[in-house]
């Protein structure tokens, strides 16, 4: 539902500044897409011109907060998606590894298998567009890639070992996160991007968990399942398999240390400015603004009040229809006692180009989901 930039809870205290260095670095990904792309479910957030168009007129220089928020009012105007969209955090975990095997690093950390195959089936029909398959040839036909537990029992000869780290557990999180910072024996600090994934169904095991009576769903986080598994090590492999869905991952620099790994946009992440979302719908980039509660980092307060402009500049497995996000929260032990235990409703925002809200007209509704 188009709406007004009044009607955004705290839009006029709230600081976009790094949302918008954040949608800087999203004008990149966007000058790529052809001008008549369509963007968005049903092109209702217009199309890659009208985006670009906004990319031309950022500020050269940092502005105020009250010049950045003049910047998305002069260029967007705001959509209602939901006032009770569902919202989890993530965050890049922090691990150590070697690169040759030891008595103490000995769970591999994989890289894209040669034999993987990937297709946007997007590509060969419109209808299909967002979903995505991944395989290996067999023949002449296209068959489903080992799971998680064919991996862990048999290895990958085709997939080189990036290095090795002294933590299943941790490991197991490292893909769930989709990104993290290794640091190495050697003393050298380096980032795991996500390269790619084997294609198989994403299972959360905290559902499995609850089914089990392991844990009860109101005691549910990362934190939670984390106490579990370390405390029944002959249990937490065959709870982790039941998730078939496995990660691929590639080295990289670690960079700018205040910035996250590259999301699905292939731009570097912003903490507490780039949302996950799920790009069947909202298109990569899009500036949405998010009014939700997170938790206390030292859980010793009550959660606190959530307002920003995020950018949406990435996707995840279990981030699936227009109401859903996943805040991105950075690397350490702050961002994951928040990340963790994030999970919480609220108002989910999209700012589209004032030309696309005007296409969809005073009250009509948000396309229907496919």
């Amino acid at each position: 539902m188009p709406t007004n930039f009044a009607a955004l809870p705290g839009w006029r205290a709230n600081d976009p500044r790094n949302a918008l260095e954040a949608f800087r670095r999203s004008c990149t990904a966007i000058a790529k897409r052809a001008p008549s792309e369509p963007m968005g479910w049903a092109g209702y957030a217009g199309t890659a011109a009208q985006w670009a168009a906004s990319c031309r007129e950022l500020p050269t220089t940092m502005p105020s907060a009250n010049g950045a928020r003049s910047f998305f009012e002069k260029w967007f105007a705001p959509v209602l998606v939901d006032r009770s969209a569902h919202f989890t955090g993530y965050y890049e975990p922090e691990l150590s590894g070697s690169r040759l095997p030891t008595p103490r690093y000995r769970v591999p950390i994989y890289g894209r298998p040669k034999d993987l195959i990937t297709a946007n089936l997007g590509s060969f029909r419109h209808a299909f567009e967002g979903e995505h398959i991944a395989g290996r040839i067999e023949g002449t036909k296209l068959v489903p890639y080992d799971t998680r537990a064919d991996i862990d029992t048999h290895g990958l000869a085709t997939a080189p070992v990036l290095l090795y780290t002294d933590d299943a557990v941790s490991a197991f999180f490292l893909q769930i996160q989709g990104s993290g910072i290794v640091r190495l024996e050697n003393g050298e600090t380096l980032r795991l991007a996500y390269a790619a994934k084997n294609g198989r169904p994403y299972t959360p095991i905290g559902r499995v968990l609850i089914a089990s009576g392991a844990l009860d769903r109101k005691d549910v986080s990362l934190q939670t399942i984390r106490a579990w598994l370390n405390a029944h090590p002959s249990a937490a492999k065959s709870v982790m398999e039941a998730d078939e869905s496995f990660v691929f991952f590639e080295t990289a620099p670690l960079g700018d240390p205040t910035l996250g790994s590259p999301g699905t946009e292939g731009v570097p992440l912003t903490p507490t400015a780039s949302l996950a979302v799920d790009d069947r719908f909202h298109p990569l980039g899009a500036p949405i603004y998010v009014v939700t509660e997170i938790p206390d980092p030292g859980a010793a307060k009550p959660d606190q009040r959530f307002q920003k402009l995020l950018i949406a500049q990435d996707t995840g497995g279990a981030i699936k229809g227009p109401a859903r996000g996943d805040i991105f929260f950075g690397a350490g032990t702050s961002a994951e006692a928040i990340a963790g235990r994030l999970n919480a409703h609220g108002q989910f925002f999209v700012l589209i180009p004032k030309a696309a809200a005007a296409a969809l007209g005073s009250g009509k509704e948000f396309p229907d989901a496919p």
